[in-house]
């Protein structure tokens, strides 16, 4: 059973640290100490939403139809393996992240801006719905593995946006988002390959 809830906390921390734009909005956001909380809040419900339907979606068609697992299996693999040679591509051309210079935007704005994000953004479909839950069909504890997914989410989102301004002079530098692609390339390829062994 901790097996289940550690391999849905590193499986999901795999896939949501890659630079996107729902992480760098956060980051902004951090920077600018504006509507942080709210920006956090919103972002870890929306990951544990999208994760809880993969979950129960994905589960029931797997368990009704066997046959489709090894199709998420190696559909999967060759997802994550894809994901891994865009890291690895953005490690050798790493660029800084800094906040956008503009005024100040207002609650509801910000709101708007953080769903847009969050729900317009074909690759967390991707990776909450039909990967997370693809891999939690391979769980016994599949509603563990779905926990730690969120949890992750959840310490990724605070951790970004509590976080962000003090980190503030090391995401001004390439060299920092070379080694974190890095890192997010060759865990996403070690993913890939334990769904394929």
């Amino acid at each position: 059973m901790i097996a289940s809830l550690f391999a849905g906390f590193t499986s999901s921390l795999a896939l949501i640290v890659a630079i996107g734009s729902q992480n760098a909005f956060v980051l902004r956001q951090g920077l600018r100490r504006e509507h942080v909380l709210a920006v956090v809040v919103t972002c870890a419900l929306s990951d544990a939403l999208l994760i809880t339907v993969g979950v129960a979606g994905l589960g029931t068609v797997v368990t009704a139809q066997p046959g489709l697992l090894p199709a998420i299996r190696w559909g999967g693999a060759a997802f994550l393996l894809a994901y891994a040679v865009l890291a690895a591509r953005r490690a050798l051309r790493p660029a800084a992240l800094t906040p956008a210079d503009r005024p100040g935007s207002t609650l509801r704005a910000t709101m708007l801006a953080c769903l847009a994000f969050t729900f317009l953004n074909p690759h967390v479909y991707l990776d909450t719905v039909l990967l997370l839950g693809g891999l939690a069909g391979q769980h016994d504890s599949r509603w563990l593995f779905a926990a730690g997914a969120a949890a992750a989410s959840a310490v990724w989102f605070v951790s970004l946006g509590a976080g962000a301004r003090r980190l503030a002079p090391v995401l001004a530098r390439p060299v920092t988002w070379r080694v974190l692609d890095g890192v997010i390339a060759a865990t996403m390829a070690a993913i890939a390959v334990t769904l394929i062994a």
